[in-house]
């Protein structure tokens, strides 16, 4: 018997200065449907995240709002977590980088380096904005990029080009708050020697922690040369304060990713685990899901924290692309900047969930929402090939035959010998992240047993031989079983509702070989609406008002 793993996973933190938008969800969808397969297959898989609330921008938000940022951050947290469940993101814990853990974590990370010598202190030069009188931190300057020139870029990564920088090499730099011009004053930061690091993180790089065009783009930064790293920031600041200092604080990207560690200890603490064994051994794998605009991040400065600590270094880091919408990045004037929220009051939140999966792959292109094609594959995939087996069948048994099913035809037999037949490879692409080739996989099956039920014509059949038109039955919905539940991953809320309709459940990926027969069932439910095209139009132009 193949023995169980142990996995720990984390998606990046979403800041808490704003709503889950439909590109967030990329990233929280892709991990939430390899946590389930995980858990599914018998692993023990946890998946961890937070709102991450630190920064200038937080602190600005809440006096803009007369509100304290405890409070921002508060209501931003109950707005997330609300968005997530609707999409049924299953989270093991979902907690706050404002948390006594996490400023444990980051005080004992800070300690750590300093007692190795991996801390310095430095007097530079950086912006500060007369107008708001404050220095101004990375996310609170923009400019162009020094490296590919795209305009409108943070002062501390270009989202074109993922190029780091220091905010003085920005191109035409300009206040983000209030967009006056800022002036150079001198400042004393703290220093976290990364350069030092570049051996240890290029044997880490080579050890299939990374996917191969990930590491050929880290090959690119460690020959232009690995930059020690700015940890500290000025007052005012909303944050962790500096031990041993009076006016400076942790870099919001020094506590953020110490937030997957806190988070760890906030449920290990609740739950009666261990936390050594997760995040101080070898026992549990450690899986990030990022977006590809935080890679330098997470693949540099994040494991050489963990080095400098002692803590366990990823075992791999996933990243993905961007989202555009109907070809072109999201936008307000087009009404395709949509929040989690927006897409709600009109659609099922599983048919983003299945147009995702549709689209996504382990790489790190880009993927493309467009709401024709979106309408179309919903209807047809989804409606058409799955659920359509549900309520067509369902209204035979349940009429003719009293809610029982009986014995599978030879035909269905076969046919459903050849969808099980495929699992291990269904299997294989949700482990590697392939889950556009997962449904590409999937959807041959749901015709070939359409056509059966087509062919076979059960409504017709039961007037002249309600035996043989039981049989069909039961085997057509022995294959809406399988074909739920190797989608369940993608579909939860829709899978659970064939499991309640069937009157079994699906307690593993094994149980996907079990026959049903002989079986009672429960009167057929609606599992999902078709979607009117027309709502695509009213979203949008609600959007642009």
């Amino acid at each position: 018997m193949q023995t169980k793993r142990k996995i720990l996973v984390t998606s990046a933190l979403p800041y808490a200065n704003g709503s889950i938008h439909l590109g967030h969800l990329v990233e929280y969808i892709q991990t939430d449907i390899w946590v389930r397969f995980q858990r599914m297959i018998g692993n023990e898989c946890y998946y961890m995240c937070a709102d991450d609330t630190h920064g200038t921008p937080i602190m600005i938000s809440a006096r803009k709002n007369g509100i304290t940022p405890e409070e921002l951050i508060t209501r931003m947290h109950s707005e997330h977590l609300r968005d997530f469940n609707a999409f049924r993101i299953s989270f093991d814990n979902y907690y706050s980088t404002n948390s006594p853990e996490n400023r444990q974590f980051c005080e004992y990370v800070y300690l750590e380096a300093k007692k190795k010598g991996a801390i310095y202190e430095k007097e530079i030069e950086q912006y500060y904005c007369e107008h708001d009188a404050m220095f101004l931190p990375d996310r609170m300057i923009k400019g162009s990029c020094p490296v590919c020139k795209a305009a409108d870029q943070y002062g501390d990564n270009c989202e074109v080009c993922s190029a780091t920088y220091d905010p003085t090499e920005l191109i035409l730099p300009y206040c983000a708050v209030c967009s006056s011009k800022p002036v150079i004053k001198k400042a004393t930061h703290y220093y976290f020697k990364l350069s030092e690091f570049a051996g240890e993180l290029k044997k880490w790089v080579s050890e299939e922690h990374v996917r191969p065009e990930i590491k050929n783009k880290l090959k690119e930064w460690f020959e232009q040369g690995i930059k020690d790293w700015d940890i500290s920031r000025d007052a005012p600041y909303f944050g962790f304060k500096i031990p041993g200092t009076a006016d400076k604080y942790f870099y919001v990207w020094l506590d953020a990713p110490i937030g997957y560690i806190a988070t760890t200890k906030n449920w290990c603490e609740k739950e009666g685990r261990n936390f050594d064994e997760i995040w101080k051994s070898n026992v549990f794998e450690i899986h990030h899901f990022i977006g590809k605009d935080i890679l330098y991040f997470h693949t540099l400065f994040w494991p050489a924290m963990l080095m400098v600590s002692g803590f366990s270094t990823p075992t791999k880091i996933n990243v993905h692309g961007f989202l555009t919408i109907n070809g072109e990045k999201m936008s307000k004037s087009r009404g395709t900047f949509l929040n989690a929220s927006d897409y709600l009051k009109v659609f099922d939140p599983e048919f983003l969930r299945f147009y995702y999966a549709a689209k996504l792959g382990p790489g790190v292109d880009d993927i493309d929402l467009n709401f024709n094609d979106f309408v179309l594959r919903i209807n047809s995939d989804v409606l058409g090939k799955v659920v359509n087996i549900g309520s067509r069948i369902g209204a035979i048994v349940n009429k003719k035959f009293y809610n029982r099913l009986g014995e599978i035809d030879d035909q269905g037999e076969v046919i459903l010998d050849k969808i099980r037949k495929v699992l291990p490879k269904i299997a294989e692409a949700y482990e590697t992240l392939q889950f556009n080739k997962m449904i590409r996989e999937i959807m041959p099956f749901a015709d070939m047993l359409n056509k059966y039920i087509n062919d076979t014509a059960p409504w017709e059949l039961v007037k002249t031989d309600a035996k043989k038109a039981k049989e069909i039955c039961t085997a057509a919905l022995n294959g809406l079983y399988i074909l739920s539940g190797m989608l369940k991953p993608v579909l939860p809320r829709i899978s659970e509702g064939v499991e309640k309709f069937l009157g079994v459940s699906l307690i593993n990926w094994e149980a996907l070989a079990r026959r049903i027969t002989n079986h009672k069932i429960n009167t057929y439910e609606r599992l999902a609406e078709r979607i009117d095209p027309a709502a695509i139009d009213k979203l949008i132009v609600s959007q642009k008002k």
